[in-house]
């Protein structure tokens, strides 16, 4: 996107993303009174979007839009098909509309490049496809980040609001969310009085963005929104704009007719009407689809780090900048401290081996032809300083500068992690194995091919996508239809067997309360609404939200009512066919959950007809007439289908040990904060693992940076609520270059986790491939490395016995600060520790366990006396030494109920 003046025009890249479309405008509505910055009284300025989003809240935004005394027209969002349905008028209003098509967003940025200007309001286009969302933030200047638990205080921004947004009505009491500035032109015009005061409005010269739900009394109060929208039309409608007032080529129509009935919400207690499409099959052109094996969490929160952004930069922020350098930093040291000790012994370290460390200065130099190739060493100083440096440059008010140097030393950084030599521990390395990449496989040929890659690369479990939309990947005896994109093989008996050959584990991953998928109807040409071949043969196991849609709006997949006994017995029998027909290691549960809702903006689901029934019968009350602010009766509720997926859980465990003892049980969640994440799917599991129902939970922690993706992973990572359970945490490949895929790795590493999993293998490349080859490939030696899921107490030892070669590295070199008569104590405590853990792994008894525990927890408490003063120089390693100590504590624990040494 480039912009000159107000003029925004979109890229051919970005164009790549949008598709063509079809709009109508219908009507326009008007209030007849007048905004005092308008020229022309009988023409309305505002032109307001409806949509099927802010359907329910439009009588509250009906009523704000009266109060305001602007004349005003609607358009609905549906049937616009050019940027000329936008309207002549000067300003567009897009209230609480999460999804756009790439064409209406493509309208939108034709119109915006005429001079119109944007104001909006909550999570804009926050469902929308990846290219509209890349789009609208080109031309908001913004985008919404995430929404606030609490309520929270709205009040000016920290520098110098402007004059349009300094009034006192403008500040109070909101419920809403972080809107995140993008791009230099942006500035925060009000911030939320939370931590670090996120930005709650951004404006620019063309666009405004509430970081609320506009006209929503459970958001903000009449007056207060009021107020802010009569602030952003006067600054809007009074600063220059290229052109005449009307937009050229604009329809210059606007009906005057006043909003009917028939614009409102349905009443919440109107039954439920469902309909299920009974004759999918039609004639449909396949269109492109994204990749769609498991939801991809948004990524809404980064260091939105821009080169050429002058922006202030305030003090947190700059100790968040100086932090992660520092962080950065210590992970290229931790690399290479593992790399050096990895080899056979330690005279074949990196600093005595001087043909790999010319290997790897060739490996730097080649992707910085031309320039002299500063050691790792000098990198590492040249960091420093640019961190030491940061709050001079911002005193200075270099604010661009420190932008660029930042970024510019996080990339030198990267490029001296030792990637051409192996270093990784013992660990649960996973990739999910999609559907896309079976389905162009073919067969057994090509399929053995993927394996070959990643069994070369050193993973050792594959998440093989055995169930999605309800269609087996595999010709069943339950369920109705093997997967139309299958033909002439059995995928699943396929990949058991090259999995088995190359010593992985192949675990069935499934969509569990998913039922249907409209872009795979899409790739196998029925009707996009065909709820998939088990709702269509079995409606009344359908799910509603209160609407009655079995797909919630903007999103795209109907799901299952998992309180329905029938669909839960179906699930069970074809759970069962998988693990005992086939030699899976185990099961992974995708869609383990209710589809995203959010409360407080009137979208909620589970309004099966069994749900319905069976929460009737324990209260009395039919859900569907219950609302979020029935405080007690809605927790109830809540509970209820919290309860659903809970029970299921538990169900799928114990048939699985029933069948097959030796099974792992897996799932693939949210990590969404826990309140928030029941709330929103009805996600809880803690309680599974507390319960001892699985064996690995994935969070989906995908990020685009590593500080972000250290935010979402550690709290969970360092969680006490998981028992025995380990936490595996995910990492997306898709737009991640290589090197941060890389650094994230390495923060796994360096905390307390068992390993990692990809998704997905279609985005696993050859430059990927080459780096993991090297530094996690299999041994050459022959001797098979534990797989953690499979043999943790020998996990434990090799992980151990990596740590004590790297301790007496460090003292043999003199890196550590221990005093020499401890020295000899510490020596001897490695030794006690590792003998009990080798006797433990040689023949496991109870007894066993017990004297191992007691001598890790025993050297643990120790551990940090001997390092006291060497945790005053170089805390994060000694940090990550714990880590590592405490990542061995819980394969214990895990091995324990595993093997049920009790």
């Amino acid at each position: 996107m480039k912009n000159q003046g107000t003029a925004i025009k979109v890229t051919k890249k970005a164009r790549f993303f949008i598709f063509s479309f079809n709009f109508l405008i219908v009507n326009c509505l008007s209030n007849f009174n007048n905004l005092s910055v308008r020229a022309a009284s009988e023409e309305p300025v505002l032109t307001v979007v409806q949509s099927t989003e802010n359907k329910q809240q439009w009588t509250g935004i009906t009523k704000r839009l009266q109060a305001i005394g602007v004349n005003y027209c609607v358009v609905p969002l549906a049937q616009v098909k050019s940027s000329a349905d936008w309207g002549d008028r000067r300003v567009l209003f897009l209230p609480n509309i999460e999804t756009l098509t790439p064409a209406q967003a493509i309208a939108l940025e034709s119109w915006v490049s005429k001079g119109g200007k944007v104001i909006a309001s909550g999570p804009v286009g926050s469902l929308s496809a990846p290219g509209v969302r890349q789009l609208l933030r080109s031309l908001l200047g913004s985008y919404w980040g995430f929404g606030l638990d609490e309520t929270q205080q709205l009040k000016p921004a920290k520098t110098q609001p402007p004059r349009w947004a300094n009034q006192s009505e403008l500040f109070g009491q909101v419920r809403g969310g972080v809107i995140i500035p993008e791009g230099g032109t942006s500035q925060a015009t009000a911030v939320w009085n939370a931590q670090d005061n996120p930005a709650a409005v951004v404006s620019t010269e063309w666009s405004t963005l509430f970081g609320w739900r506009w006209g929503t009394d459970a958001a903000s109060s009449f007056e207060l929104d009021n107020a802010w929208l009569k602030a952003a039309l006067n600054h809007h409608l009074t600063a220059p704009s290229p052109g005449q007032q009307k937009i050229a080529g604009a329809d210059s129509n606007c009906a005057t007719t006043i909003a009917t009935a028939s614009l409102n919400s349905p009443s919440p207690f109107t039954p439920i009407t469902p309909i299920i499409p009974q004759a999918p099959l039609v004639p449909r052109t396949p269109r492109p689809s994204s990749p769609e094996a498991i939801d991809q969490l948004e990524q809404t929160v980064r260091w939105n780090v821009e080169p050429n952004s002058n922006q202030p930069i305030d003090e947190k922020e700059a100790i968040a900048l100086q932090q992660e350098l520092e962080n950065l930093i210590s992970r290229v040291e931790s690399a290479h401290l593992a790399a050096s000790v990895h080899a056979a012994n330690l005279n074949e370290a990196i600093t005595s081996n001087p043909q790999s460390l010319k290997e790897e200065e060739t490996r730097v130099a080649s992707t910085r032809p031309g320039l002299s190739i500063p050691s790792k060493e000098q990198a590492i100083a040249q960091a420093r300083l640019v961190a030491k440096n940061i709050p001079q440059l911002i005193a200075n008010k270099n604010y661009a500068l420190v932008r660029q140097q930042w970024l510019a030393t996080r990339t030198n950084l990267w490029k001296h992690f030792p990637t051409n030599r192996r270093l990784a521990p013992a660990e649960i390395r996973a990739v999910w194995l999609d559907r896309g990449t079976i389905v162009r496989a073919g067969g057994e040929k090509k399929l053995a091919e993927v394996f070959d890659r990643l069994a070369q690369s050193g993973i050792n479990t594959v998440f093989f996508e055995t169930l999605n939309a309800s269609y087996p990947i595999y010709p069943s005896r339950v369920a109705p239809q093997q997967n139309p994109l299958i033909r002439g093989w059995n995928p699943l008996a396929v990949a058991v067997k090259l999995a088995h050959e190359r010593d992985m584990e192949l675990h069935a991953w499934v969509w569990t309360f998913a039922a249907g998928n409209q872009r795979h109807n899409q790739l196998i040409n029925v009707h996009p609404d065909y709820p998939g071949p088990v709702l269509a043969a079995h409606p009344n196991w359908a799910n509603y939200d209160n609407k009655g849609n079995t797909i919630p709006p903007g999103q795209t997949k109907p799901f299952f009512d998992p309180a329905n006994p029938e669909l839960r017995q179906y699930l069970l029998k074809l759970f069962a066919e998988i693990v005992t027909e086939y030699q899976v290691d185990g099961l992974q549960l995708d869609y383990i959950r209710y589809p995203f809702q959010d409360p407080f903006a009137g979208r909620t689901y589970g309004y099966g007809q069994a749900a319905r029934v069976q929460f009737q019968k324990l209260t009395g009350v039919d859900p569907l007439t219950i609302s979020p602010t029935q405080g007690e009766l809605w927790q109830k509720w809540t509970e209820f289908r919290t309860q659903q997926v809970d029970s299921f859980v538990a169900e799928v465990s114990q048939m699985m040990r029933q069948k097959r003892a030796d099974l792992i049980l897996s799932v693939a969640v949210f990590p969404l904060p826990e309140r928030e994440r029941i709330q929103k799917l009805q996600q809880h599991w803690e309680v599974w693992a507390r319960r001892g129902d699985i064996d690995v939970i994935v969070p989906m922690t995908y990020a685009q940076d590593t500080a972000r993706f250290q935010r979402l992973a550690q709290p969970w990572i360092a969680s006490s609520q998981l028992g025995s359970t380990l936490l595996v945490p995910g990492i997306r490949l898709l737009s991640l270059p290589n090197l941060a895929a890389f650094d994230q790795l390495q923060l796994i590493r360096d905390l307390p986790a068992s390993g990692y999993a990809l998704f997905a293998a279609e985005n696993f490349n050859n430059d990927l491939l080459k780096i993991f080859t090297s530094t996690q490939g299999k041994v050459s030696s022959g001797a098979d490395e534990p797989i953690p899921l499979r043999q943790p107490f020998q996990t434990a030892v090799v992980r151990y016995e990596l740590l004590k070669r790297e301790w007496q590295y460090v003292i043999q070199n003199e890196l550590v600060q221990i005093p020499a008569i401890k020295i000899t104590d510490f020596n001897n405590q490695i030794e006690v520790v590792e003998k009990a853990l080798n006797q433990l792994a040689t023949a496991p008894s109870p007894a066993k366990l017990l004297t191992a525990r007691a001598s890790l927890t025993r050297f643990q408490s120790q551990f940090r006396i001997w390092m006291r003063e060497t945790a005053t120089n170089n805390p994060y390693q000694v940090k990550v030494w714990e880590n590592r100590l405490a990542t061995i504590e819980r394969l214990l624990r895990y091995g324990e109920r595993r093997s049920q040494l009790r």
